[in-house]
């Protein structure tokens, strides 16, 4: 009896497949379709262009894979910061405590405690819950065993002290506590936008890190905290860039104080911002521990001290004031994302965070939010798992090289502090806000329930006010802010005069004529806040006037296809003039007929990827909606 090979031999009687291959099939079906493609590169044109210049082609192969990645838990920790990656314990699930006041606060905390949180991220100081109620706060928690972050800005010296004067008293020897103090002297610069105390700051900073490792090792006195960086508008690499220049910043003045550089290294947490992005996200996290292991090798660190901690948190900026129900699924992903990228502490922030202070039950789900990823769905039981995709090995090479280049820029302008003081950090994130700010404008970067699919009818959300942050540094951005104040303006309205602003939607011909382009429309108009009316199809230009008349609207856009608009646009549209429509638009490009439209009564066109802000903000000037 021949035993057969174990090799399964499906494909063996078919040729190999080669990119060659491939793109040549690529050209003809786009050539099928009508588009002419680039010749050396027919797959060129189904690319897609990311920040920091990277450009995701469809396909990848062996031969684009990135730089090796090594072993996990071995330099250069792309793969993973520990040997075991998170598959002894999970990641650490940390949750964000918003309240002031400190007997919310602890019941919020022991709720979460009992509830699958395993570290606890206090915002304490001006900005949280005041330092000497710390101990209230924290009444009832097992400081031995729930680790502690505190966010403090400006007061983490008087935090520090009172969290360590607790443990004493508490009963916790200092080899047990764990947790981060949260020092960021940069991090206080950026959000302030001073830096007068900074040397002093940082002389703290480090007399803390001192204190740290000589009493309580697993405790880390500082953050380096990018959020500030990515709230502002910055890009993936801008936010590893920055990072990377004030952990080496801090690295300085660590060693400055007496620290030996592996003492120093074990000082630092780093908290980067996890989006909806996936892959974009799994790569920053991954780049974020190769970048900083070639720092640290560079400073002299043993191997083992180069691996970096990290704390992920699901972004702020990607999260929606209307429709935030949405934002389950966004923060859902990002905190996939930051499990799969290696994260050592994942926050998801609640549902409702962008409308005030979280509810019960926005942080209950978000606690169950990381317990399915983890629990479930098994997602800490692979190490790496994006690890070998040679999509995201090679993102994960472009952007630290393009994180690197930058960093190199800002260690040449004389560092991190210098860049903020000159202005370099701020004018770049604001450059590069100003182009994404163009993408969501124009909807080519889409927000579910925001920008596209809004529902206007849904009752809104209500929160208790959060604390407003200390402002003079750099700006707190969020994607829906272009559209949130065109909201505002139709809110305003309704409130005013019990009916908000109104577009009559004239659809021409049949169904099979109008229907895309109606539905375009409507979704449209609503991002901004103002609703569509509709009648029946009319067969005339006199029908048509006649129930834009009866609407109550100011506006009217007319729906068809190319065809019916050659044919009626301009008669229906004189008519819509002459029965006092302010401004008629025409859903689709402006074609040929431009002119005669114009001279007609055409005032503007929409069309995918017009500038929706501005077509909205003019509708509503035109409609005198303040």
């Amino acid at each position: 009896m021949t035993a057969e090979s174990p090799e399964l031999p499906l494909a063996a009687a078919f040729p190999d497949a080669d990119r060659a291959q491939w793109q040549r099939l690529v050209e003809g079906v786009l050539r099928k379709s009508g588009v002419t493609p680039t010749p050396d590169a027919p797959d060129d044109v189904l690319a897609t262009d990311l920040q920091d210049g990277i450009r995701v082609r469809p396909l990848y192969t062996a031969d684009d894979g990135g730089t090796a990645g090594g072993y996990p838990g071995f330099a250069p920790f792309v793969r993973a910061g520990r040997p075991e990656g998170t598959t002894a314990s999970g990641w650490d699930v940390r949750q964000r405590q918003a309240y002031t006041d400190p007997r919310r606060a602890n019941a919020s905390v022991l709720a979460d405690l009992e509830n699958g949180v395993t570290s606890l991220w206090l915002t304490v100081g001006a900005d949280g819950i005041p330092v000497a109620s710390l101990p209230q706060a924290l009444d009832g928690v097992y400081l031995d065993l729930a680790a502690v972050a505190l966010d403090a800005g400006a007061d983490f010296a008087a935090a520090a002290d009172e969290l360590w004067r607790l443990y004493g008293t508490a009963g916790v020897p200092l080899g047990a506590a764990t947790g981060t103090l949260g020092a960021d002297p940069l991090g206080i610069v950026a959000r302030g936008g001073s830096d007068a105390a900074l040397d002093a700051h940082l002389s703290a900073a480090a007399e803390l890190a001192v204190r740290c490792a000589a009493q309580a090792p697993g405790l880390r006195a500082l953050s380096v905290d990018a959020l500030p960086y990515h709230e502002a508008g910055g890009s993936a690499a801008e936010e590893l860039a920055c990072s990377l220049a004030t952990g080496v910043a801090y690295l300085r003045a660590l060693t400055a104080a007496g620290m030996d550089i592996d003492a120093a290294c074990g000082q630092l947490e780093f908290r980067y911002a996890a989006t909806a992005d996936q892959f974009l996200t799994i790569a920053t996290l991954r780049a974020a521990r190769r970048l900083w292991a070639r720092v640290a090798e560079v400073c002299g660190a043993s191997p083992a001290a180069r691996a970096q901690r990290q704390h992920a948190v699901t972004s702020s900026v990607m999260m929606t004031r209307r429709d935030p129900w949405v934002n389950m699924l966004r923060t859902t992903v990002a905190g996939l994302s930051a499990g799969v990228g290696g994260a050592d502490a994942v926050t998801v922030l609640p549902f409702d965070a962008a409308l005030g202070v979280p509810d019960a039950f926005a942080r209950r789900i978000a606690r169950n939010t990381q317990s399915v990823l983890l629990d479930e769905s098994h997602l800490s039981k692979v190490i790496d798992p994006a690890g070998g995709s040679w999509y995201v090995e090679k993102l994960t090479d472009e952007l630290a090289r393009a994180a690197w280049a930058w960093f190199q820029e800002i260690e040449g302008a004389g560092g991190q502090a210098a860049a903020l003081r000159s202005g370099a950090v701020s004018g770049r994130l604001a450059a590069t806000w100003e182009q994404r700010s163009r993408r969501l404008a124009t909807r080519r970067e889409p927000i579910t329930g925001v920008s596209e699919f809004p529902h206007l009818a849904e009752p809104p959300v209500h929160r208790d006010p959060a604390p407003v942050p200390a402002g003079g540094g750099l700006p707190r951005v969020r994607r829906d802010d272009a559209y949130e104040a065109l909201r505002a303006r139709s809110d305003a309205h309704l409130a005013a005069t019990g009916a908000r602003p109104k577009v009559f939607v004239a659809a021409l011909g049949p169904a099979a004529a109008h229907t895309a382009r109606v539905a375009f429309a409507g979704n449209l108009f609503q991002a901004g806040g103002i609703e569509t009316v509709q009648e029946p199809p009319s067969v005339d230009a006199q029908s048509v006037a006649a129930a834009f008349a009866a609407s109550g609207a100011r506006i009217a856009c007319l729906c068809a296809s190319d065809a019916l608009y050659a044919e009626q646009a301009a008669g229906v549209a004189a008519a819509l003039k002459a029965a006092g429509a302010r401004r008629v638009v025409l859903a689709g490009r402006p074609g040929e007929w431009r002119e005669e439209f114009g001279k007609a009564g055409v005032d503007a066109y929409v069309f995918a990827g017009c500038d929706a802000v501005e077509a909205l903000a003019s509708a509503l000037d035109v409609m005198e909606v303040a």
